[in-house]
């Protein structure tokens, strides 16, 4: 799974899976945007 993470102009993080519509969190670092992210992919892709 693939994670595209960058930093927002007012310091916060965004993580997003490009594969998955929707599937996208901020986060205070770059690991929390990522963590967060892998966790709502992984409830996305249950529901499929």
């Amino acid at each position: 799974m693939n994670v595209e993470v960058e930093r927002e102009v007012d310091g916060r993080w965004i993580a997003e899976v490009p594969e998955l519509p929707g599937v996208m969190q901020y986060g205070q670092t770059r690991d929390e945007a990522v963590a967060k992210t892998l966790a709502l992919a992984l409830r996305v892709l249950r529901r499929s």
